[in-house]
C-alpha cells in the first residue's frame, strides 16, 4: 500500500494543560511583534534587524496567509489560563518524499520558564508524528542556548552534530547544534524518554 505524501492541510487545534496550539491568525502579529522586541528572544533565534510598528501590516498579511500553505504548520501558543498568547512554534522545511520537516518555537517572556515550551513541544510532535506520518523532525538551537537544548533533550530530540561558526551576532561567531527525533523513537516514548516503556513479556 502506498502512503500518501505528508502535508500539513490541516490546521489543527492541540490542547494540553497549561496550553493551547491553535492556527495564527493576522491579529497575532501585535502579539508576535511585542514577542520579538524583546532582544533575548531575537539573540536565541538568531533573528538579525529590528522590528517597528512600520512591519505590523506586513506581517499582518504573512499571518494571515498561512492558512493557504500546506508545506508548513504555524501555531499560536496560548496560555490556557488567561488566554493569552505567549508565542508561536512553526513545522517548516516538509520534505515529503523523506517525510521530515523541521522544527522551532520562539516563546515571549510570559511564556518562559513555566513548562509551556516543553508541553507545546510534545504537542506538535505528537500531531506530525501520529496524525501527518511524519518520520524525522530536526531543529538547530545556538550554543549559548542550552536551557533551549535542554527542554528539546527531555522531549527526546537527539543531537547529530555541529554547525561550526553558523551564526554571526554582534561581531561573535557561535556553533549551532543540529538536533533530531523519529518516529521510531517517539513511538517508544511519547515525548518523555526518562521514563521507560515497559513493554509486555512473550506468553509462555
Amino acid at each position: 500500500m502506498i502512503r500518501p505524501m505528508p502535508d500539513f492541510r490541516e490546521k489543527p487545534v492541540l490542547a494540553g494543560e497549561s496550553v493551547v496550539l491553535r492556527p495564527v491568525i493576522a491579529d497575532d502579529a501585535v502579539d508576535m511583534l511585542e514577542v520579538l522586541a524583546d532582544g533575548d528572544v531575537l539573540r536565541l533565534t538568531g533573528s538579525h534587524g529590528t522590528l517597528s510598528p512600520d512591519d505590523l501590516e506586513p506581517m499582518r498579511e504573512w499571518y494571515g496567509s498561512r492558512a493557504e500553505h500546506q508545506d508548513r504548520l504555524d501555531l499560536a501558543v496560548v496560555d490556557r489560563a488567561t488566554n493569552q498568547y505567549v508565542g508561536e512554534v512553526v513545522l517548516n522545511e516538509l520534505d515529503a518524499n523523506n517525510n521530515s520537516c523541521s522544527f522551532r518555537i520562539a516563546l515571549g517572556a510570559r511564556g518562559q520558564d513555566r513548562g509551556f515550551g516543553t508541553e507545546a513541544t510534545r504537542l506538535v510532535l505528537r500531531y506530525a508524528f501520529e496524525r501527518v506520518g511524519l518520520h524525522r523532525i530536526s531543529l538547530e538551537v545556538y550554543a549559548f542556548n542550552p536551557r533551549a537544548r535542554r527542554v528539546y533533550e527531555k522531549v527526546g530530540f537527539k543531537a547529530e552534530g555541529v554547525l561550526r561558526d553558523a551564526l554571526l551576532w554582534e561581531g561573535e561567531r557561535f556553533d549551532a547544534h543540529v538536533m533530531s527525533i523519529l518516529a521510531p523513537e517517539w513511538q517508544d516514548h511519547h515525548g518523555h524518554p526518562e521514563i521507560p516503556v515497559q513493554k509486555s513479556s512473550p506468553a509462555h
